[in-house]
Order: structure tokens, then sequence, then C-alpha cells
């Protein structure tokens, strides 16, 4: 087993630093707020740090799985960051989902200061991560991820190179403009099938048999027609996602026009209070505009 590091212990890391220790690796954790990380030690057992840099020290892998572009410069640069403290050679897994931009620039740090670097967002939300069913999108060096899957398998129902460092990103971004289709898609469907007067439970049951069935409708139609919103992924990540997506259509020339509009619905769901609602209160939303 492995001596590892995993650097965020929000409601995707703690349970996936949870099953690394549970797996029998020892597993050195570091959270912003130290208090969340006494009280994983406390839970799984491992060890805590003060720093990342202290964290990584001596670890053969570092995972983190953080906020966005900064939160993840700040775990793996400076004096007190990841990088400084591990050991040539070492690995870094980044399951956090952020630019292709700030991927590269950290690859490349990596690459100088002689470790591995693999980007490795994750797909499952909350329940993946704590059932260890998540899919993990990667890009990176082929050597490096073949290190990397083994102890990344201990979480996720399904773990794949993509490509070469960055292509994990991309694929995330991919993931992220179905999501915001198939959600808005739904309920649009839902919204509809109130309007006509039809029993929505009944309804769903139906047509998600068919062509229509997808996880968002099996696993948010009731929660949605019971007006609960509190079941995962908040809109305001999603909003981060959204125009990490954007930002990259427009540099690549990618047309998303659906997933523009989408964005704006979900800046719509936030003027309403609902920064922290999961991304299926778009429904929400149609409900407020009658």
């Amino acid at each position: 087993m492995s001596n590892l590091a995993f650097l965020g212990l929000g409601v995707m890391g703690y349970p996936m630093a949870g099953h690394l220790q549970a797996a029998g690796h020892s597993v050195c954790v570091y959270n912003r707020t130290a208090a969340k990380a006494t009280k994983w030690v406390e839970e799984h057992g491992g060890t805590q740090a003060s720093t990342p840099r202290e964290a990584a020290a001596g670890a053969d892998m570092v995972m983190a799985c953080v906020g966005n572009d900064d939160d993840l410069r700040s775990v793996c640069l400076g004096e007190d960051g990841a990088f400084a403290g591990m050991k040539s050679g070492a690995l870094f897994v980044d399951h956090t989902t952020v630019s292709a931009k700030v991927t590269a620039e950290l690859y490349a740090a990596a690459k100088a200061a002689g470790l591995n670097f693999v980007d490795a967002p994750v797909s499952g939300g909350q329940a993946g991560a704590e059932n260890g069913q998540l899919s993990v999108m990667c890009g990176g060096d082929q050597d490096a991820y073949d290190a990397a899957e083994p102890v990344m398998n201990t979480y996720a129902k399904l773990c794949r190179r993509i490509g070469e460092s960055g292509a994990g990103q991309v694929t995330k971004m991919c993931n992220q403009i179905a999501i915001a289709g198939l959600v808005q898609g739904l309920s649009e469907a839902l919204h509809f099938a109130e309007k006509a007067g039809l029993d929505g439970r009944a309804v769903t049951e139906v047509i998600s048999q068919g062509a229509a069935g997808s996880w968002q409708m099996s696993n948010r139609y009731e929660t949605m027609l019971d007006d609960h919103f509190e079941h995962g992924f908040a809109v305001d990540w999603m909003r981060k996602d959204l125009g990490i997506c954007l930002d990259t259509a427009n540099e690549n020339g990618a047309s998303l026009p659906v997933t523009a509009l989408v964005d704006q619905f979900y800046k719509d769901v936030q003027k309403m209070g609902g920064g922290r609602w999961d991304t299926s209160s778009l429904f929400k939303r149609l409900r407020k505009l009658g």
C-alpha cells in the first residue's frame, strides 16, 4: 500500500479520502478549515497536516479536490504548496474541475520540479463519491496515469485516460455541457406536464423507460416535483463549470448556444437565492415563471 496525501475535504474529497484509508493506504489529509481534517482523522484514522507541503512530504501520490483554479494554485504552488514538499518522481492527481489553462500551467510546473501530474476530474456527485462509484476522466502522460489508475479505482466505477495533459478537464467540460441541456429538458417536460394537468410521476414513469430516459430523470424527478433541491451539485459550482466551458468554446471555436442559454437560467436561479440549490432547481425557476 502507498503513502498518500489528500488535499481538500469537501463533499467529494471527504469520502474519497475515506475510501483510500479504508483500502489500506496511509493517508495524510489537509483542509483549509482544519476542524474538518480533525473530524476526518477521528472518523477514518490517518493523519492531518497544517499545510499542503507538510501533507505531501514523503507521499507517493498527492490527490487534490478543491474549489477552483485559484484554490488549486494555492495548494500546489508557493512555499507551503504541495509541490514544494513532494519528493522527486512523486505523482500529483488533480480531481478538481478547473480550466485547461491552469492544468497546463501546473503540469509544466510539476515537470520542472521533477514531478508527475495527472488531471482527473470526476463525475457522479456526492453519492458517487460516498459509494465509490465515480467516473474519472484523465489527461496526462501514460506512465503517470498507469501509476495513478489502481489507486483511483478505489473510488471509481470507471477510470480512463482520454489523452495528453488537459484532456481530462476538456472531457469534464463535455460532461457539464451534456448535463446542462438534459436538466433543462427534464425541467421543461415536468413543467409542461403540470401545466397540462397531468401526474408528473406517472408521466415520468412511462417516458423514463424509453428514449427520453436519463440518470437525471431517474434520480431527480421526484425531488424536483416535491420542490426539494438539496441533493447534490450546487448551482454556484455549475455556473463556475459552465463558465469554463464557454470560455474554452470562445478559444476553440465551438458553438454552445444551449449551454450559454442554460447558464443564464442558472443565473436566474442564483438571483432567486438558489446558489446552493442543486442543479435540478431549473424546474423551480420554471414554476416561478408560472
